[in-house]
C-alpha cells in the first residue's frame, strides 16, 4: 500500500500508569496517520499472551515471546486517557519515501510469521524499538542527542525513579535483577523508558541533502494527566520487616527466658530466605534474566534449605551451631559493609538482617546448650 502525500508518522509516548508494576514504566508506539485512505493506526511492541504455550516457564526462563500489536488510534487513546495516562504525539519530520519505508517496515515485521521476538525489559521492549524500527527504516540519516544523560545513573535508578509507588515491585525487582544493570547506562540504555525516547528523539536531526532538520516537526500533548495522590500504605517492604524484627525479638526475648526455642520461628524465616537464595540462584544459572553477578546472595544463603530442618537432628547439631554463628558473623560484616556493595541492595533487607543476626545466634546459642546438656549427662553416667 502507498502512502498519500497527506501521511504523517508520529512516535507516542504514554504515561506510567500505577495498576499495574509492568505499567509503571509507561509505553510507546509508533502511529500511521493517513486521512487520505481514512489510516490511523499504531504498532506498538511489548504485546504478551498469557494463553501462549509456556508462557509462564518461558517467562521464568528469560525466555520470553513478545509481539507487536496493531490499534486503532482513537480507540487505544481513549483507553490510555481513561486510565489517566498522559499522551504526546511527536510528528515527525520525514519525507513522503522516509514515511513509506517505515510503514513498510511496520507491515512487514507485522506479519505472523515476523511478529514474535524475544523480549529483554531492559533491551528490546516497547520503547527500544522505537529507534530501531525508525534507524532501520532510514538508516544513516539520523542523529540522536544524549544531553538526557546523567553521570553516575545506572538502570537500577532508572527503574527506581518510576518505582516510588510501587514498593514491592521494586524489592522485587531489586532482588531479582544482578549486578549487571548497576554499570552507568548509556544514552541507548535510557530508552527502555518511553519517557526518554521522548527526550532523544525532540532534539534528535535528520540529514537531507547535505542539510539538517529537526526530527521532530512538531509535539501534540494528546491527553495531559491529571494529578492524583499515590499512597503506599503502611505495609512497605522496610516496615514490614521491621515488624517481623519486633514481632521475631518479642519471641526471642521470651525463648531465653524459658530457655527453649520456638522452632517453628525458625523454620518459617529461614525458609524464607533460603527460598529467594534459591530463586536467586535459579535467575542466575538458569535464565537470560539479567540476574547474573547477584549480590543479594550474601543474604539469601541458599544452604538455609535444608540446613534448617537439620537442626532437630543430634548427629548434626555440633556443626550446625558453628554454622549458624558463623552465620550471625557473617551478616554482622555484611551490614558494616552494605552502603560499598557494588551492587546496591535494597534497604528494606536491613531489618531482615538483623533479625537473621538475632536468630541465628539464638539457634548457636540453644544447639551449644544441648551439647554441653548431654556430654554433662554423659559425665555422670556410671
Amino acid at each position: 500500500m502507498e502512502l498519500s502525500d497527506q501521511a504523517e508518522i508520529s512516535v507516542l509516548t504514554f504515561g506510567p500508569y500505577q495498576g499495574e508494576l509492568y505499567s509503571a514504566f509507561g509505553h510507546s508506539g509508533i502511529r500511521i496517520y493517513d486521512p487520505a485512505f481514512n489510516l490511523n493506526w499504531v504498532y506498538h511492541y511489548g504485546v504478551f499472551n498469557f494463553n501462549q504455550n509456556n508462557f509462564f516457564w518461558n517467562f521464568a526462563r528469560g525466555k520470553m515471546l513478545y509481539s507487536i500489536g496493531l490499534a486503532d488510534y482513537a480507540k487505544y487513546v481513549a483507553h490510555y486517557a481513561k486510565n489517566n495516562r498522559s499522551v504526546t504525539e511527536q510528528v515527525l519530520n520525514l519525507s513522503g519515501e522516509e514515511r513509506q519505508m517505515i510503514f513498510d517496515f511496520l507491515q512487514e515485521n507485522y506479519l505472523p510469521e515476523n511478529r514474535e521476538y524475544n523480549y529483554n525489559y531492559v533491551y528490546d521492549n516497547c520503547a527500544t524499538k522505537i529507534k530501531e524500527v525508525i534507524n532501520k527504516a532510514v538508516p544513516e540519516q539520523i542523529t540522536f542527542t544524549n544531553d538526557y544523560v546523567k553521570k553516575g545513573v545506572s538502570v537500577r535508578d532508572l527503574m527506581d525513579d518510576y518505582l516510588t509507588y510501587q514498593p514491592w515491585g521494586d524489592w522485587i525487582i531489586d532482588i531479582g535483577l544482578g549486578s549487571q544493570i548497576d554499570k552507568e547506562a548509556n544514552a541507548d540504555e535510557y530508552l527502555f523508558l518511553p519517557d526518554y525516547v521522548t527526550a532523544a528523539f525532540s532534539n534528535a536531526q535528520i540529514k537531507r541533502d547535505s542539510s539538517s532538520f529537526p526530527l521532530v516537526k512538531k509535539t501534540n500533548y494528546v491527553y495531559k494527566s491529571k494529578p492524583e495522590n499515590f499512597v503506599n500504605g503502611v505495609f512497605t517492604p522496610f516496615n514490614t520487616f521491621v515488624i517481623i524484627f519486633f514481632i521475631v525479638g518479642f519471641i526471642t526475648n521470651r525463648d531465653f527466658k524459658t530457655m527453649k526455642r520456638t522452632k517453628w520461628i525458625d523454620a518459617l524465616l529461614f525458609t524464607f530466605v533460603g527460598l529467594f537464595g534459591w530463586w536467586c540462584t535459579f535467575l542466575w544459572v538458569a535464565t537470560d534474566h539479567l540476574s547474573k553477578m547477584n549480590f543479594n546472595l550474601l543474604w539469601a544463603i541458599p544452604l538455609f534449605i535444608p540446613f534448617v530442618y537439620l537442626i532437630g537432628l543430634k548427629k548434626h547439631q555440633k556443626w550446625l551451631a558453628t554454622f549458624f554463628k558463623v552465620v550471625g558473623f557473617w551478616y554482622i560484616i555484611l551490614l558494616i559493609i552494605w552502603g560499598a556493595l557494588p551492587q546496591p541492595l535494597h534497604s528494606a533487607m536491613i531489618p531482615l538482617v538483623i533479625t537473621m543476626v538475632l536468630r541465628s545466634f539464638y539457634i548457636s546459642f540453644d544447639l551449644n546448650k544441648k551439647i554441653r546438656t548431654k556430654a554433662r549427662l554423659n559425665s555422670k553416667a556410671p
